[in-house]
Formats: structure tokens, sequence, C-alpha cells
């Protein structure tokens, strides 16, 4: 991944971060790990590795990982007493818990993943996963059945777009107990997620969805409901969390 790609990335993520809202959803998937200072915690796909510090000051020994060197590099520069490591999963197991944010849908075999994070769990240990489903972002447009063609060409190009719909069932699956589901909807109404929308409607036309015109119809639309505090995106995320037997 290049710089190119991964410094807008980080920023539209540090915006969703300091969403109102988002510090408070990230301590809910927090209190769902069940962490006793002290104890061990695993944040795969951790990202600029924010929610490492985060838990790191509960007391609790926090390790991130992520595939992309240039965000560990940047998690690293941000949070210098945290530990992080370049890999797609943890070597050591026992650990009290594992939380994966928005990782799950870029998983072509979320089975094996779940088996990954049962062995990596002592007995009795948390998972908790959050994340968005693909299929489901609303947006409000003057071009409603454009906006559709638009999220599905999306979605279309996830790995696994509806596994956060899917959480529940897969961890009863994978054989984790005392599974719960929650729901917490993001609400946005201004130009701090503006990128987030020209980039699924410039995904669409790269991928022949829509026409030029069309995509140019359309992101203007939005550009003017940001510009004058009338966009309207709200992205549902799903929250899960079990138990290891």
């Amino acid at each position: 991944m290049s710089n190119n790609t991964v410094d807008p990335l980080i920023r539209l993520l540090d915006a969703a971060d300091l969403r109102p809202g988002a510090q408070e959803l990230r301590a809910r998937t927090y209190d769902l790990l069940e962490l006793a200072p002290g104890t061990s915690v695993v944040d795969v796909g951790c990202g600029a590795g924010r929610a490492v510090n985060e838990i790191a000051e509960r007391g609790v020994q926090a390790i991130g990982v992520d595939l992309s060197e240039e965000m560990i590099s940047v998690a690293r520069a941000r949070w210098p007493h945290a530990d992080f490591h370049v890999a797609d999963a943890y070597a050591d197991a026992e650990m009290a818990g594992y939380r994966a944010d928005k990782v799950f849908h870029d998983l072509a075999d979320v089975p094996e993943a779940l088996g990954e994070a049962a062995r990596v769990l002592a007995p009795g240990g948390r998972i908790v996963l959050l994340g968005q489903d693909w299929d489901t972002f609303v947006i409000d447009s003057d071009h409603p059945e454009l906006t559709r063609t638009i999220v599905w060409s999306r979605a279309d190009m996830v790995a696994n777009p509806r596994a956060a719909r899917r959480y529940r069932n897969v961890l009863i699956d994978a054989g984790f107990t005392d599974v719960r589901v929650e729901v917490h909807t993001g609400v946005f109404s201004d130009t701090a997620m503006l990128p987030m929308l020209t980039g699924i409607a410039e995904a669409a036309f790269s991928a022949g969805a829509v026409s030029r015109e069309e995509h140019d119809v359309w992101v203007e639309d939005q550009r003017e409901r940001a510009g004058q505090g009338r966009m309207f995106l709200a992205l549902p995320l799903f929250l899960a969390a079990a138990r290891r037997r």
C-alpha cells in the first residue's frame, strides 16, 4: 500500500474515530471484552492503533496486529509505548480477549478467522467483532435508484460485504457461547465523511456500474448537501460479543 493510498485512508479513519459517539462505541467494545487489569487482548486489524492505546490505558496488555506496514508505522509513531506487529494474526495463545473492528468484511474465509480467534483465546476468553454491512448504507439523495446502484456496486467489491449481519450465526457455528449482538447507527450530515461517498461513487464508475455523467450528477448532489449541512449518511454498525468455551 503506497503512502498516497494510506494517507487518505488514515484521514478518513481519523474522521470516523473522532465523530460524536465514536469514542463511546469503542468503549462499549472494550467493556464487552470484560478484561481485568493485567490481562491481555489482541486487536486484529488495528490500523493506526487508537483502540490499542485506549485499551492499554485501562491497565490491560493490548497488542495490535495489522497486515499493513504503513499502518503499523503510523501506530508506532502515534503510540510509541504500545505493542504493534505487522501480521494477520497473533502467534501466542491464552489471550483473554480478541477484538476486530471493521475487519471481517475483508476476509474471504470467516470460519478460518474465527478458528484462529479460538486458538488465540484462553478458555472463557471473550471475542468482540464490530463492523458495517456494506449493503445497508443509508444515503439521502435526489437520485435513489442511482444511489442503490452505487451502494450495491461498491458492496460487490468487498470480499465479504454482509459479514456483519452474520456475526451471530458464524460465532455460534464456530462454537462460541453467550453470543450477543447490538446495532449502533452512526449518522453523518457534514463534510467529514464526504470522501467516503465520493469514493464509493468513483468505485462504481470504475466498475462500469454507472456512467461518468451519472457519477458526476450524484457526487455533485452529495457535495451540495454536505456544503449546506444537509448530507445524510447513516451507517448501521453491528457489534457482536461471545465467549470461547
